[in-house]
């Protein structure tokens, strides 16, 4: 029997060298649900309000554009979106995000 699959995202200022803590997130669900959630001081975030996590299509938005202004004073994003599968073979799955102001990439993570 497959674990059900877990999710969990990082963002992290490249500029500074530090989490971008109170990043806004939107994680929509491959039937449409979204769960509007922020990073925490360290720049992460595994709490998806009450979505249960299944296999599917998914979209998680990164609101970088007001953490850029206040903190690099500019944003040249005003957001990120990040599309990726989750597969019924279960496990973690974990979305980074590295930001700067003109400047950004993800990858999958463990």
């Amino acid at each position: 029997m497959n674990k059900a699959p877990s999710l969990s995202s990082h963002v992290l200022d490249t500029t500074l060298g530090k989490p971008a803590a109170n990043m806004q997130l939107i994680l929509t669900t491959p039937e449409g649900n979204t769960a509007h959630v922020q990073t925490d001081a360290d720049g992460r975030c595994n709490q998806w309000d009450e979505l249960t996590i299944s296999a599917g299509q998914y979209q998680l938005r990164f609101l970088t554009g007001e953490y850029l202004s206040a903190v690099h004073g500019s944003a040249f994003y005003p957001f990120v979106d990040v599309h990726f599968e989750i597969t019924c073979d279960g496990g973690h799955y974990h979305i980074p995000l590295l930001i700067s102001p003109f400047g950004f990439s993800s990858y999958r993570g463990s």
